[in-house]
């Protein structure tokens, strides 16, 4: 009797191949191996492609939060609300602008914001929002958007995992300030690291080109076009600047996104199908009038248990994680803000609840059924009266 293992299924897999590869090597042969052509070639047809009218590329979501922040004048001594139940880039981003992370507990089917508890967290320094589309399914942007004007509020979208994602007729960017997507290595679009911005203000454009670039008026490939010129730093601003190569591999994954999309879709239905009747699994909820990005595929499990179903998947070569620990449980962020638990139950519960399953679009459906066989096998083992 063979003793092998059999053969891992990871977590995730990307998609870049020939396509990629040749993009990537025209721009290699080019000039300007930084922010160019390239990038505005791919800042065009994104921007195009989500129905917004300016885009602008750089180096994470994280940095688009914060540049965001910062060309919306949001700073020291100001307020910005927004979810635990995310990565800590979402709060981070806020402080790196001077300003504090205030957090909202979230909807107990979804995960995402919850909009009837943003005004009362306004204060007198309130400046901002900025609600998370968890997993790729969309906020209710409708109703956070009535909140933010009744109290004069910014609105940034962290939507690091919803480029495709729509919900009551709206789509990422269509009712805030500015929108920051994520191309993280286990992005549905991604070149390693890198992010973008998508604004439909002329003016706030100009200033998220200018603080992405540390402040500069003139990028080296501004010069190697027009020739040598003295530049100026007009204002403070960082290195958060998109390059050609990154933008490169971006570009014929955009072409082929709702196909992509199409295979997410299908793959999730099939888990959908696998996994309904497995006692002790549950699902993430989904909103009505909504189109899902697909982004993660996530289960609900019983949070005692949680983490050995995770060790036991692993052991099985079945690669999983967990999307999210709530940020107001972290260190750094529980200490700060003296955050004790209990602060924020639901985003807690889904904490301890939560795993990611293995999930990307040139997966197998015999992989999907050897991970729900796995799953029930666990299962079975944890609780043998099911």
């Amino acid at each position: 009797m063979s003793s092998r293992m059999p053969r891992p299924i990871p977590f995730f897999v990307h998609q870049l191949g020939k396509r990629e590869l040749a993009s990537f090597t025209k721009t290699l042969a080019g000039p300007i191996l930084t922010t160019g052509q390239t990038v505005s070639e791919f800042e065009s047809k994104f921007s195009k492609w989500l129905g917004l009218k300016h885009c602008v590329g750089v180096t994470s979501c994280t940095g688009g939060l914060h540049i965001a922040l910062e060309a919306l004048g949001v700073g020291r001594d100001d307020e910005v609300i927004t979810t635990p139940f995310t990565f800590i880039a979402t709060a981070t981003a806020i402080e790196q602008a001077g300003a504090k992370p205030v957090f909202v507990d979230v909807e107990p089917e979804t995960g995402n914001l919850d909009v009837r508890k943003v005004a009362a967290a306004v204060t007198r320094k309130t400046k901002a929002v900025i609600p998370v589309h968890l997993y790729g399914q969309m906020c209710d942007m409708r109703g956070l958007s009535r909140v933010a004007r009744k109290h004069r509020l910014f609105i940034v979208e962290d939507a690091a995992h919803c480029v495709e994602g729509e919900r009551d007729g709206v789509r990422p960017g269509q009712l805030s300030d500015a929108v920051c997507f994520s191309f993280y290595a286990t992005k549905n679009m991604t070149c390693g690291e890198g992010g973008a911005v998508a604004v439909n203000d002329p003016d706030l454009y100009a200033r998220l080109k200018l603080l992405r670039h540390h402040g500069m008026n003139k990028t080296a490939a501004d010069r190697q076009k027009e020739g040598y010129s003295h530049w100026d730093m007009v204002t403070f601003g960082w290195k958060y600047n998109m390059d050609n190569l990154q933008a490169a591999l971006l570009l014929p994954q955009l072409e082929r996104l709702w196909k992509t999309h199409r295979e997410r879709q299908r793959l999730a239905r099939n888990y959908f199908e696998l996994l309904r009747d497995m006692p002790g699994v549950r699902f993430a909820g989904l909103v009505p009038h909504a189109r899902h990005a697909w982004h993660l595929f996530v289960i609900r499990v019983d949070a005692a248990v949680r983490d050995r179903i995770i060790h036991d998947l692993n052991v099985r070569g079945i690669g999983t994680v967990v999307n999210y620990r709530p940020v107001h449980q972290t260190t750094y962020f529980s200490k700060k803000y003296h955050l004790k638990p209990g602060a924020f139950p639901i985003s807690e519960l889904l904490g301890s609840e939560v795993i990611s399953l293995p999930f990307f679009p040139s997966m197998k459906t015999s992989d999907q059924a050897t991970v729900a066989r796995s799953l029930r096998k666990i299962m079975a083992q944890l609780h043998p009266k099911i």
